[in-house]
């Protein structure tokens, strides 16, 4: 006959106990149930465990037997407490891969609500441009990913929200002054930085500026220093600009309706974890912009 977990169990109980009756109040079992199920063990074993039928003292090999048998009870119930965690998105392990305006203004909120609801949860929350999102999820780095995406196969994606695109300057710029009409034509004649969001505008008023451009820097907050020092303007999403000093100035243009579209990417359900399941169900039943058109 194998050792069961149940006869550890019961064997533990009995020793730490120091009789039947109380070993079998512990486990919810009889105390014949138990003295059977100890006999079995003892039988696996070939020699007694007990000094004595009153089960109040253990023999030497009970006592080895006794230290080894709590240390891998011990272990078993913390690695069944794991697996029960992890299958109801109390613990596990989620990597998100986002850009930096939903890094820094979207994310925020919902992990804050999602950490408290969720403490045996770990979240590595990386941010870079979406072409850096999109090599994280390619390459299985990120089981999340928050980003302007597009279709890729194996992942499912669904529209977060967007928002419009607008010129980015220093406040002090001659285009601030007069802003609410601004139009592409008002650029002419402005240094433009380009960065990697341009390619989604197709305005054809925005194509000469894009061209004109000596200048592309793909990272966010490089890109707005460098038009805090004045080495021109550039063209961002509203999002980026919701966390900016007042230093600078969001301008949005009549002639254009572009707008960037933040996209969620996940495996499909049957291959995400619980608990990416749970952190990807957060992000869709957050309160966000609406999605438009």
């Amino acid at each position: 006959m194998a050792i069961k977990i149940e006869m550890l169990r019961c064997f533990r109980a009995v020793a730490e106990q120091g009789s039947l009756a109380d070993a079998a109040e512990v486990l919810g079992r009889t105390p014949s149930a138990v003295s059977m199920m100890l006999r079995q063990f003892e039988d696996h074993i070939g020699a007694p465990l007990f000094e004595s039928a009153r089960k109040s003292r253990l023999t030497p090999l009970g006592e080895l037997i006794h230290a080894e048998a709590r240390r891998e009870l011990d272990h078993f119930d913390r690695t069944i407490a794991a697996i029960e965690g992890m299958s109801r998105a109390e613990a596990g392990h989620v990597r998100l891969a986002v850009t930096p305006s939903v890094g820094q203004v979207i994310m925020p909120s919902i992990l804050r609500s999602f950490m408290a609801a969720h403490p045996g949860v770990h979240v590595d929350m990386r941010d870079s441009h979406s072409a850096a999102v999109q090599d994280d999820l390619a390459a299985g780095r990120a089981d999340i990913g928050l980003a302007t995406l597009p279709p890729m196969p194996g992942f499912e994606r669904h529209l977060i929200f967007t928002d419009r695109f607008g010129v980015v300057c220093r406040s002090d710029h001659p285009l601030a002054r007069d802003w609410s009409d601004l139009r592409w034509s008002d650029l002419n004649g402005s240094q433009f930085i380009a960065n990697g969001l341009c390619h989604l505008i197709q305005d054809d008023g925005f194509l000469p500026l894009l061209e004109a451009s000596r200048l592309n820097v793909a990272n966010t907050a490089s890109l707005l220093s460098m038009v805090r020092a004045g080495a021109g303007v550039t063209l961002l999403p509203e999002l980026a600009m919701q966390r900016a000093d007042e230093d600078l100035a969001f301008l949005p243009l009549l002639d254009s309706s572009a707008r960037r579209e933040v996209w969620m990417l996940t495996p499909p359900a049957p291959l995400m974890t619980p608990a990416v399941q749970a952190l990807a169900r957060a992000i869709r039943s957050a309160d966000l912009p609406a999605p438009q058109a």
